[in-house]
């Protein structure tokens, strides 16, 4: 039993069979069924999904952008937010909050509750999970879960993931690679505190500066995957699009657009030359000894919008999106790279339970 449940995606597959009215299957549930609320949960583990002794304000500015990417995959404004916080007694509380707060207010997420608690004595962070190797100053387990509720725009629909069909473009919010280039970096021995990036010493101190050094790349890359940017207005817009589905990329571009044709019946065909890039990724991920292609395609916590349209209806220039490809028939990814013929595309990322 336990080997056939192996799995982010089989175990929830098993789970949804079980469940008399699923509402599993979308970055939200809209609840009740139609709304008014879609609602997300979660979590960021020290170990899991930050490396231990990450400062409090950057913890807190994370657990509020992931949770509210969930919300722009499902083209919902952010609404309320309940947060479950298990932290030893000598964690910097209050400059949690304050961080909290902030980002809430930013994006007029009202905190409305939750809960505190500590974490077992003695327990430790565990290495290895998203890249995260542990690090210096700090050993304590802390988990932070946010639950969010967020409202429908007026005169809008629900994104779903359901909603693509062959002959639709398949388009990204943003660049891919770059989040996972940055773990790899922190896992190497950057560290990033009072807002700023320290590369390992002597990383990348011989090669070209400016926008497409390497240096400079790092430093973008380990603050894109501590920091991301949730799509919120590109997902509002897309809610106003008559047709098209939507997910957000947590797990790689590859195994995230697998559930997206999953769930609308149907396949895909990406061009691995449409990948967008960000400046100076490809020099990074030779520094790293890394394949860039594969951290673009499968590395994951990108936290950005990979949505359908029909051919006829292109995203504002104004949100930077870039059009990788095309759905189709059946129910198999495709990938075309270097002029060769196509490939099948392995549906392969990030994965808790792998």
């Amino acid at each position: 039993m336990a080997r056939a449940l192996q799995g982010e995606d089989r175990l929830l597959r098993w789970l949804r069979r079980r469940i008399d009215r699923p509402l599993i299957g979308d970055d939200a549930a809209v609840l009740p069924p139609g709304g008014p609320f879609a609602v997300t949960v979660d979590s960021q583990i020290s170990g899991v999904h930050f490396v231990p002794g990450l400062d409090a304000a950057a913890i807190a500015r994370r657990l509020v952008a992931v949770n509210l990417s969930d919300l722009a995959a499902m083209g919902a404004m952010p609404s309320y937010a309940f947060l479950a916080l298990a932290a030893a007694p000598d964690f910097d509380h209050r400059r949690f909050f304050r961080a909290l707060l902030a980002a809430c207010a930013r994006h007029r997420l009202v905190l409305a509750g939750g809960d505190l608690s500590r974490p077992p004595a003695g327990a430790q962070g565990a290495p290895g999970a998203h890249g995260c190797n542990g690090s210096p100053g700090g050993n304590d387990v802390l988990v932070a879960t946010l639950t969010v509720l967020g409202e429908k725009r007026r005169g809008g629909r629900w994104l779903r993931r359901g909603g693509a069909a062959p002959g639709h473009h398949v388009w990204l919010g943003g660049t891919a690679g770059e989040s996972a280039a940055g773990r790899l970096l922190i896992a190497a021995g950057a560290r990033f505190a009072a807002g700023r990036v320290s590369l390992p010493a002597g990383w990348g101190g011989a090669r070209p500066r400016g926008r497409d050094g390497v240096a400079a790349a790092g430093r973008r890359a380990v603050h894109r995957h501590l920091l991301p940017r949730p799509q919120l207005a590109l997902g509002q817009w897309l809610g106003r699009q008559a047709a098209g589905a939507a997910i957000d990329v947590s797990d790689g571009v590859a195994r995230d657009l697998y559930r997206l044709c999953a769930e609308s019946g149907v396949g895909a065909r990406i061009e691995a030359a449409r990948l967008p890039l960000a400046p100076g990724f490809a020099s990074l991920c030779s520094a790293l000894g890394a394949d860039g292609e594969q951290l673009a395609l499968h590395g994951g916590e990108d936290y950005v919008l990979l949505f359908t349209l029909p051919a006829a209806v292109e995203p504002p220039a104004r949100f930077g999106c870039r059009r990788i490809g095309t759905i189709a028939r059946g129910r198999r990814l495709w990938l075309v790279a270097g002029g060769g013929p196509a490939r099948e595309l392995a549906p392969a990322g990030w994965d808790h339970l792998a």
